[in-house]
C-alpha cells in the first residue's frame, strides 16, 4: 500500500518524508488556502517546492469545471514537475477531460468519488487514480470502506489499471481496514500516519529494558 499525506503544509511533508514511507502528496484549494497560499503562481510555486521533497505522485487540483479549462489548467499543471499528477472531479467533463489528459500521457486523480458507478467510469476513461471520499460517507451514515471493497473488487474484475486512493481517511482504523480491503493507496493527515507508531506494550517494553540495561550497568 502507498502512502500519500493529504496536506500543502512543507514541514508535514518533510516530516512525513523523512519517516521513509512516504510515497506521495495529495492537496487540494482548501488546503493550499489554509497554509495562506494565493494566486496562480504562488500556488504553482508551492506545487513546485512540494514535488522537490518527494519522490514522486503530487496531486494538483483544477479550479475549473468546464473541459476546455480543465484541458488549459491540466496541462499548465503538468508543466510544473514530472511528479504532478492532475486533479479532476467526477463530474461529465471531468471524465472528458480525464480521457484526453490521458491520451496526453498526463496522469490525472479523479476525485470526489462516492460510488462504483463513477469509480467504473473514471477508470474507463483512463484514470491513474480514483478517490473515494470514506469519511464524508460515513458523516452521513454510509459505509465508505464499503465502497473502498466494491471499487477494489470491480478493478479486480476487469484488470483495470487505476488505482484506488481511499481519500478522506481520519484515524487509524480506517488505513488499517483500507489495507484489509485492498486499497492501493491512503491518504491522510500526518497524524494518522505517525499513529501507526505507537502501541502501549512497546512503550512499557521499552521502558522495561532501558530500566534493566540501567541496572545491569549500574
Amino acid at each position: 500500500m502507498k502512502f500519500f499525506i493529504d496536506t500543502a503544509n512543507l514541514k508535514d511533508i518533510q516530516e512525513a518524508y523523512d519517516l521513509g514511507v512516504l510515497d506521495g502528496v495529495t492537496t487540494n484549494p482548501s488546503l493550499m488556502a489554509k497554509e495562506g497560499i494565493k494566486g496562480d503562481e504562488n500556488v504553482k510555486a508551492h506545487y513546485k517546492a512540494i514535488c522537490d521533497i518527494v519522490d514522486n505522485n503530487v496531486s494538483a487540483e483544477v479550479i475549473a469545471t468546464d473541459f476546455e479549462s480543465m484541458i488549459k489548467e491540466g496541462e499548465e499543471l503538468a508543466k510544473i514537475d514530472d511528479k504532478i499528477v492532475v486533479k479532476i472531479p467526477m463530474i461529465k467533463d471531468g471524465v472528458k477531460a480525464i480521457k484526453y489528459l490521458t491520451s496526453q500521457e498526463i496522469r490525472t486523480n479523479c476525485t470526489l468519488i462516492f460510488s462504483p458507478g463513477q469509480a467504473l467510469l473514471a477508470a474507463k476513461a483512463g484514470a491513474s487514480y480514483v478517490s473515494p471520499f470514506i469519511g464524508r460517507l460515513d458523516d452521513i451514515a454510509i459505509d465508505g470502506l464499503a465502497l473502498i471493497e466494491q471499487i477494489v473488487n470491480i478493478y479486480d474484475n476487469y484488470g483495470f489499471s487505476t488505482e484506488v486512493l481511499a481519500a478522506s481517511v481520519r484515524h487509524t482504523m480506517h488505513l488499517i481496514q483500507c489495507a484489509e480491503i485492498g486499497a492501493d493507496v491512503v491518504t491522510c493527515p500526518l497524524n494518522v500516519i505517525t499513529s501507526l507508531l505507537n502501541h502501549p506494550l512497546t512503550d512499557s517494553g521499552l521502558e522495561k529494558f532501558l530500566a534493566d540495561h540501567k541496572k545491569a550497568n549500574s
